[in-house]
């Protein structure tokens, strides 16, 4: 670095993840072998977001800048040999968006520091970066209550177009907002009214970012992909399943006017194709699903105005009924005409004990029409797949996990290039570091990080076989 031994920014306690609103110190370290001549020291505070319509392209097509604060910590001068250090400080407005990094954007932010020397002479520049988490509840997304779900109906043709059938394909997820650790609980229901039993069901969760280029370019990530066994033809039946939500980063990033993020269930049949989208959201504060519960109506008021009931000839025949002294008293009750139904019993078909699993659950319902439905088993669970070809999967598609926790008594493992976020394999996060005191940062772990289920070695235990699984539930 010439006559530079040390050019270096920290910040104060090795913070490197802030908030709206919060302000951001740090010190300018510059350690000199020798004299130097400047015009000015100066350290910047910026916030941006780029985008392009080329992968992993830094040269932004399109701009927005979300602030930049200068400070001059020197003035023109010579920094004599040895060691000096500029204090500087820095408040971060309340509205900015999250960090993110993406195939065709960023959202950064970042500390500069720049020497200005005199004409023909070096000029001097560093940077570093830092997170900024813009924590979303869900419970100010507006509808954010409830369930989301969708139907479709297909008909189709098979044995060469000789007979025609129809498939209804639904589906509805527990609640429309999760956060990362949370479980989606998703069940589906297949109706196949054909005579050829149907391809198998899947289900995947989605990430769509939309890049506002002059033509919008968008970006599909398949997050998580589980598939369900095919229906018989003839066969009713209800695929139920869960999906653990991954650390991912918000959607809509809220004030980024150029980068939109979005999440979806996608449910479909691979034959006959049927598919459809269950829109979610994820954020960093969970859904209250105990303000959710709807109020009981008040009782209905009788209008004396609107009634067919003439007032007067009412009360007129009350005081011509017989008292309750007069009246019979009936000596048994009259039997209801219609008695109530008795709820339908939960039918499994028993077997001689197996030494392995069957191919099929033989677990069958009852709805209320009297029409069997079948439980469908899930045949895999994957992480991570391609959606399409057309799909554009990088490394560095996500920021850092938002919703992460900073504990002291959090394991931590060394950090080889404290200066930079490590790479999360599971979702493509990066993390964050977090440290105490002048130690170096060290990355932080997510204690509700799914794990890689081509790879996992857990569970740690044995699961029970399938003999001891039928004798519990019996």
């Amino acid at each position: 670095m010439g006559k530079l031994q040390e050019f270096d920014i920290t910040f104060k306690d090795n913070k490197v993840v802030y908030s709206p609103g919060e302000s951001l110190s740090g010190t300018l370290k510059i350690t000199t072998t020798e004299a130097l001549l400047c015009k000015d020291i100066k350290v910047n505070c910026q916030g941006f977001c780029g985008v392009t319509s080329k992968s992993n392209d830094t040269a932004w097509t399109v701009e927005e800048q979300y602030f930049s604060s200068t400070l001059s910590v020197a003035d023109k001068g010579t920094l004599k040999r040895g060691d000096h250090s500029f204090p500087f400080k820095f408040l971060i407005p309340a509205s900015v968006p999250t960090s993110f990094e993406g195939n065709y954007g960023k959202v950064m932010y970042r500390v500069r520091a720049f020497i200005d020397t005199p004409r023909f002479s070096k000029d001097y520049k560093v940077e570093k970066p830092f997170y900024l988490l813009n924590l979303l509840n869900l419970n100010d997304v507006p509808d954010i209550h409830g369930r989301s779900s969708s139907s479709v109906t297909k008909k189709f043709t098979y044995l060469l177009g000789v007979k025609t059938g129809t498939v209804v394909l639904k589906a509805h997820s527990d609640m429309k907002g999760y956060t990362p650790g949370q479980v989606i609980q998703l069940t589906t229901e297949i109706h196949n009214q054909s005579g050829k039993t149907t391809g198998t069901v899947v289900a995947c969760l989605i990430q769509k970012v939309t890049y506002q280029t002059k033509k919008p370019t968008i970006d599909l990530r398949t997050l998580v992909q589980v598939e369900g066994a095919g229906v018989k033809a003839g066969k009713q039946a209800e695929w139920n399943e869960q999906i653990i939500v991954p650390p991912l980063p918000q959607s809509s990033l809220a004030d980024c006017g150029l980068i939109n993020m979005e999440y979806f269930i996608q449910v479909s049949l691979k034959s006959p194709e049927a598919s459809f989208l269950l829109p979610i959201h994820i954020g960093n504060i969970s859904v209250d699903t105990t303000s959710a519960r709807p109020s009981r109506p008040p009782p209905p008021t009788t209008d004396p105005s609107r009634s067919s009931v003439n007032p007067t000839k009412l009360e007129n025949s009350r005081r011509s009924e017989p008292s309750s002294q007069d009246q019979e008293t009936p000596t048994t009750p009259r039997p209801s005409p219609h008695p109530a139904p008795k709820p339908f019993p939960r039918i499994r078909v028993s077997t001689t004990s197996p030494s392995a699993p069957p191919a099929e659950m033989d677990y069958l319902v009852m709805d209320a029409r009297g029409q069997v439905t079948e439980a469908l088993p899930t045949e895999s669970h994957s992480q991570l797949g391609v959606l399409s070809s057309q799909a554009t999967v990088s490394p560095s598609a996500f920021s850092y996990a938002p919703g992460l926790t900073f504990s002291q008594n959090q394991p931590q493992s060394d950090a080889t290039n404290p200066t930079g976020p490590l790479f999360c394999v599971s979702t493509g996060a990066t993390i964050p570091f977090f440290s105490e005191g002048s130690t170096n940062p060290k990355p932080t772990l997510y204690p509700l990080l799914p794990p890689e289920y081509s790879t996992s070695t857990l569970p740690h235990e044995a699961p029970p076989s399938y003999v001891e699984s039928c004798s519990s539930n019996t």
